[in-house]
């Protein structure tokens, strides 16, 4: 992998204007990808994953601004970029595999036509190769029969089917970047296999980099180069996938870690993280964490939260790490 990152997230705050208030979804979010790295995002619901995925490609609904930041993107700062050159980038350099793929889809059109619709915009393909393109796309996602499926509608395909045909989508012009929010919602174990395999082989021999959105802790342990923890729209720790798990130093990923169940494990073995994740609106304290964390002390109050390189790549935010 390239030392230079392929895609460096910098600061990053994000505000949502609602009826009730201020959200303020993200803050001072940081990390960086290089190429042909997987790095994997986990957190409970609610903790700003899918936020940071939608800014860094321009998706953010009205309500939603970006108040700091940068996402530098091949020397190009996302953030800044202007409509046009965003619709360059996405499909062809940078890509997302929707965790919702039922919504993702256009209904009204034959989900072969809407992978050529892709390659049309961004792959330098003759018209008369884009069709044997997507049944090879469609192939490799393990769709059975994909002649017959290049014509069907969303609605005639099962929830998985619809995942697949995203995600032959999301990788029909070999992005740069692939995002992928929960790719395997949906799919039976087998297929869950298949895809993450299929995932895998494009980093290796594409240099496809992929930042994979899950709650499968078990997904990021296995297939992830490093992981980033975020809890209410913070980064709370970031390293290396192995050295994460042998050794968290945030008390959250010591949860999170803890709540999970393994292999062996009995059911009273897991612990639940304390409390909810807290209301964004208005102002909050600098550790998010504070009001549900077993360390918290006075010092925690004093902003701005610190961030500590425990060690080489391990990154955490906390006044008290373990």
């Amino acid at each position: 992998m390239s030392a230079v990152p392929l895609m460096s997230v910098e600061d990053l705050s994000v505000e949502f204007r609602t009826r009730h208030g201020v959200v303020r979804a993200l803050e001072r979010v940081g990390f960086s990808i290089a190429r042909g790295e997987t790095v994997g995002i986990v957190g409970e619901s609610g903790s700003g994953k899918s936020v940071t995925a939608f800014t860094v490609l321009g998706l953010l609904p009205p309500a939603g601004r970006v108040t700091s930041g940068r996402a530098v993107f091949g020397g190009l700062d996302l953030l800044t970029a202007s409509a046009g050159q965003l619709l360059e980038y996405r499909g062809r350099e940078l890509s997302m595999i929707f965790q919702s793929p039922r919504t993702a889809l256009n209904p009204i059109r034959p989900v072969g036509k809407q992978i050529a619709d892709v390659l049309e915009r961004h792959a330098n393909l003759p018209r008369a190769r884009r069709r044997d393109r997507v049944l090879e796309l469609l192939a490799r996602v393990q769709i059975p029969d994909p002649e017959r499926r290049y014509h069907a509608y969303p609605f005639e395909l099962s929830g998985g089917m619809c995942q697949r045909v995203m995600i032959a989508l999301a990788v029909a012009c070999s992005p740069a970047l692939l995002i992928a929010d929960e790719p395997t919602t949906g799919l039976d174990v087998t297929t869950q296999a298949g895809i993450l395999d299929l995932l895998g082989d494009l980093s290796r021999t594409a240099g496809m980099a992929t930042i994979m959105i899950t709650h499968d802790l078990a997904v990021v342990a296995e297939r992830c180069d490093r992981i980033v923890v975020m809890h209410a729209g913070h980064v709370v720790e970031q390293a290396p996938a192995r050295t994460l798990f042998a050794r968290p130093r945030h008390p959250y990923t010591a949860r999170l870690l803890a709540s999970t169940p393994r292999a062996g494990a009995k059911l009273a073995d897991l612990t639940p993280i304390p409390g909810a994740v807290p209301d964004l609106r208005g102002e909050t304290t600098p550790c998010r964490y504070r009001t549900r964390c077993e360390r918290a002390a006075a010092v925690c109050d004093r902003p701005p939260l610190p961030r500590e390189v425990v060690a080489p790549g391990h990154v955490v935010a906390c006044a008290r790490p373990l």
